[in-house]
């Protein structure tokens, strides 16, 4: 079921880890973000749209995470937009001719590996390196592109909205996840809040990848503690965060050792 959280902006949550797909009304149609999950929840997104006569005139990527790169048929042939970064990393990942296969080995235990169809996976158009809005006709959405968690990662803006989406970041029930691969981790992350935070300052809405959409306010918070897990996490430090340990949310104690295996990690480096 599709809630609007703002003036011509609505969310679809998953089951699946509280998963957020958000479409923006404009003109001549939806721009629809990190569609998902499940082929249900899909089919019911689309349900949801074509009653409010609007059909998804564009898509949007927010990073090249498996699970921001599903469609369905009934979502129809819009083009799907990511930053050029996103798109090279989605490109490498399609050149392994065994990454479905992977993908849904690696659903095995979720109960959801069979809900899942990949028959459009990762179907991304590049936007030139260095773009700033979405091509649309629609409210001016502004890409916020960093390195924090992945490749060519975007948080959007929808500055007359007054909604940040944030892509993987900012999640109530979720720590910051860094990327390993990059040059630097942690300053990566700590780069990639400074720049939300620039941005943030008259957010009213703020929609995370996984987990509770924030209200007024919200936005700064999740990027003070977020930056508090991180500079926690570099100075090898327990963090004091509510997501982790006894004051995880219940279903969500696996944070917890998401947690650990980052700590291991980051000290191993």
């Amino acid at each position: 079921m599709l809630t609007q959280v703002a003036d011509g902006v609505l969310v679809h949550r998953s089951e699946f880890l509280q998963s957020n797909a958000v479409a923006v009304h404009g003109d001549g149609g939806v721009l629809l973000i990190d569609a998902g999950l499940q082929d249900h929840e899909l089919t019911c997104l689309a349900d949801d749209l074509s009653a409010s006569d609007q059909a998804v005139v564009a898509g949007f990527s927010t990073h090249p995470d498996w699970d921001h790169l599903l469609w369905h048929a009934r979502l129809g042939p819009a083009p799907r937009y990511g930053t050029a970064r996103c798109a090279a990393a989605v490109q490498e990942q399609l050149s392994d001719p065994e990454i479905k296969t992977k993908i849904i080995d690696h659903l095995d235990g979720t109960g959801i590996a069979e809900h899942v169809s990949l028959d459009r996976y990762g179907l991304i158009t590049a936007l030139p390196a260095g773009a700033e809005r979405i091509p649309w006709d629609g409210p001016t959405v502004r890409i916020v592109e960093h390195q924090g968690h992945a490749p060519g990662h975007a948080a959007l803006l929808l500055e007359d909205r007054g909604v940040l989406v944030a892509g993987d970041m900012l999640s109530d029930v979720l720590v910051p996840m860094l990327d390993f691969d990059g040059a630097d981790p942690v300053e990566d992350y700590l780069a990639a809040l400074r720049l939300l935070e620039a941005v943030a300052g008259d957010v009213a809405v703020v929609v995370p990848g996984h987990g509770s959409v924030g209200g007024a306010g919200q936005a700064l918070d999740r990027i003070a503690l977020d930056r508090a897990y991180v500079l926690a996490l570099r100075a090898g430090q327990t963090p004091d965060d509510p997501r982790i340990g006894p004051a995880a949310k219940p279903g969500w104690e696996w944070v917890s050792d998401l947690h650990a295996g980052q700590a291991r990690r980051l000290a191993a480096l």
